[in-house]
């Protein structure tokens, strides 16, 4: 009976320990972290961990040019992220001509490379979200997001092979503090800290330095970001397409990484040692571009759940990863709770959770940002017409201008990605109503709006042939006129002119006082000047006094038509029914002495001639011609227009992910529609 009631109360205790054990991993799974739920398996997640092989790193950053200050700190960074480990590669984003040559000191083969192909603003801020879509690309076990001036030391290594092992997928940010001084340097190996008598600095007394220096909790760009290379996405849905720096950024992907609850997410900030020297932005430049700041604040509300789930997803309310007599711990600072769970002496638990209390820090480390989300403004560009044509021109102070409005916004980001990458910059968007507007300014580009455009414009409707687009086209030789009488030569293009290569270092050669325009003339041979047949989509105008007095008259004559402006461009400046033509290629004004000249049609072949766009390759049949350019025109309706260009293989913009498409990329599948 006796041996009956002591087995009696050994399974109880069992039942107890095990009910007791249940609620703490239930308390542990309420959190929204991606752990096992049992004693064994969580052992086996977190300390049973096998894999002895060193993770191969790849650290992205987006530098500024190597000159002053600047180039010194990110120089003395960049050196110390090398000296961890012979597994860490470090790629730096950037078209900065000092960055190819800071890359290049390094020698071939080293682990130092450029990566000019990403999204950049027209001012040169990078995208946050081509940046991480890069970094996703990467064929490492593990890829880092950090400030180009943030400074590591060996811990950051030892954590991510630690955590390299975990069983499943994982995504940690680590916060960096600010130091305002700091007398140590590297060794001409970058692996060891000197002070001022060259002497090696022990790392205790390094940490000891860095515990005085301030944390950067809300900044980020003073915030790691990091996460293995899995099959698992770091979050649902489509990451906006912030500015790098301007806020919002960081804070919007760890609260989506939370709600999808596709990985383990945690704060790995008490394990690696990061800082940063002092804070060298200029606070006047801050508040010159406040544009891109508050363009994030207006992503950050209106996409994703950070909106709804701010207060709830903090940065203070993430999993900790913590170091505890040289073994790596996981504790909730909210619920006060250390892991691993399982079965360890009650002395274990006590001097852990007493490890765990030291680290806790005093005060609110949370970043509240719920007000910036709430009052929004308007977003504008503070440039004048004038301004922002001064910073764009070549040197020529010649233009690439595009109009279009919102219902084009997809075929503008196409032609606008083909132009960067044949490196053409001076181009320019007029938009014609707010939509397109706000779009623009979100996507980086140099745009200006035009008041005086139409209102009530139609989004499908406003192709060709219809009141709507005659209404649209009369503003682009309007705004032409106003480039041209600010001294600056112009190249108009419409969106749906696809460039194969750049036609102005042929087109600038004709000189002033000639007009070279595109022929819309679909016959394969005869004349190509006949009436009518002057595209007013594609054609080059020199800032000159013929030029201009000529679009004069095509503006006063279209502002008394009722057709669109192409037929007031015809009949201006080649007269009526070809009035004013020379032979099958020209036209002459004699008012103003203006020389037309029609482009040839097989280097810029308009939509019907020779039946291009019906090629099995149209990109490879147009290059063979010499193609410049070809227009998507002879085509009815804007999504007739639009499925032609990107079946047919000439398009550049990938429309779910709001980025050009580039080389590393384009061998994934890309939805368009």
């Amino acid at each position: 009976m006796v041996n009956f009631h002591l087995q009696t109360l050994k399974l109880g205790l069992i039942l107890v320990w095990l009910c007791g054990f249940i609620l703490i991993a239930i308390s542990f799974y309420s959190t929204t972290q991606i752990l096992p739920s049992s004693s064994s398996s969580m052992k086996e997640h977190i300390n049973n961990l096998t894999s002895s092989r060193r993770p191969t790193v790849t650290i992205f950053t987006a530098v500024r040019p190597f000159s002053g200050s600047i180039g010194r700190k990110q120089t003395l960074a960049i050196r110390s992220w090398l000296g961890l480990s012979q597994d860490i590669r470090v790629v730096l984003f950037s078209k900065d001509p000092s960055v190819f040559s800071f890359a290049g000191s390094f020698g071939y083969g080293s682990r130092v490379s450029v990566e000019p192909t990403i999204d950049f603003t027209f001012l040169g801020t990078p995208f946050f979200h081509s940046m991480v879509a890069r970094a996703q690309a990467s064929n490492s076990d593990i890829s880092v997001l950090m400030d180009s001036k943030t400074i590591l030391l060996p811990d950051f290594f030892s954590t991510l092979s630690y955590v390299h092992k975990l069983d499943h997928d994982w995504l940690f940010i680590a916060s960096s503090r600010n130091v305002s001084d700091f007398p140590f340097h590297l060794d001409v190996d970058g692996k060891h800290w000197l002070g001022d008598n060259n002497k090696m600095v022990k790392m205790e007394k390094l940490q000891d330095f860095l515990s005085h220096g301030k944390w950067e909790h809300c900044d980020d760009k003073k915030t790691i970001i990091a996460w293995n290379n899995g099959e698992l996405p770091l979050h649902n849905g489509v990451l906006p397409p912030f500015l790098y720096g301007k806020g919002f950024h960081t804070l919007w992907m760890i609260n989506e990484a939370l709600s999808s609850n596709f990985r383990f997410v945690f704060d790995a900030s008490w394990t690696i040692s990061s800082f940063f020297i002092n804070n060298i932005y200029n606070n006047a430049t801050i508040e010159a571009r406040n544009w891109e700041n508050l363009g994030n604040s207006h992503l950050g509300a209106f996409y994703g759940s950070l909106f709804f789930h701010e207060d709830h997803y903090n940065y203070s309310n993430l999993i900790k990863l913590f170091k505890c007599d040289k073994h790596y711990h996981f504790g909730s600072t909210i619920d006060n709770i250390v892991y691993p769970l399982g079965v360890f002496r009650s002395s274990k638990h006590t001097k852990l959770s007493t490890c765990f209390d030291k680290l806790k820090p005093k005060g609110n480390t949370g970043c509240s940002t719920k007000n910036q989300l709430m009052s929004l403004e308007p977003i504008s560009l503070p440039f004048s017409l004038e301004l922002l044509l001064s910073t764009r021109a070549d040197q020529n102070k010649t233009i690439v201008l595009a109009v279009a409005g919102y219902s084009y916004k997809d075929m503008l980001m196409s032609w606008v990605c083909r132009l960067h990458l044949l490196n053409v910059s001076n181009f320019v968007v007029c938009a014609l109503d707010d939509e397109i507007y706000d779009f623009s300014i979100l996507q980086g580009l140099p745009v200006f709006r035009d008041k005086l455009a139409p209102n009530n414009i139609s989004y499908d409707d406003c192709h060709f042939g219809t009141n709507c687009f005659q209404r649209v086209t009369k503003v682009k030789s309007r705004v032409v006129l106003e480039i041209l009488k600010l001294g600056y030569n112009l190249l108009m293009s419409d969106v749906d002119v696809y460039w194969f290569k750049n036609p102005l270092p042929l087109l600038t050669t004709f000189g002033p006082a000639v007009f070279l325009a595109q022929s819309d003339e679909y016959k394969i041979t005869g004349p190509i000047n006949l009436p009518r047949r002057l595209n007013s989509g594609f054609y080059y105008a020199h800032s000159d006094n013929s030029t201009i007095a000529a679009l004069e008259k095509v503006v006063k004559h279209a502002s008394l038509s009722n057709l669109s402006e192409q037929p007031s461009f015809y009949d201006t400046l080649c007269g009526l029914n070809g009035s004013n033509r020379l032979g099958d290629d020209m036209c002459h004004e004699p008012e103003t002495n203006l020389t037309v000249r029609f482009l040839d049609r097989n280097l810029f072949p308009n939509g019907a001639y020779q039946d291009l766009w019906d090629s099995n390759n149209v990109s490879s049949t147009c290059m063979k011609k010499g193609c410049f350019v070809l227009h998507n025109n002879w085509i009815s309706g804007r999504q007739k227009k639009l499925e032609r260009q990107v079946s047919s293989g000439l398009w550049e913009y990938d429309i779910s992910m709001r980025m050009c498409l580039q080389t590393w990329q384009r061998s994934k599948s890309i939805s368009y529609f």
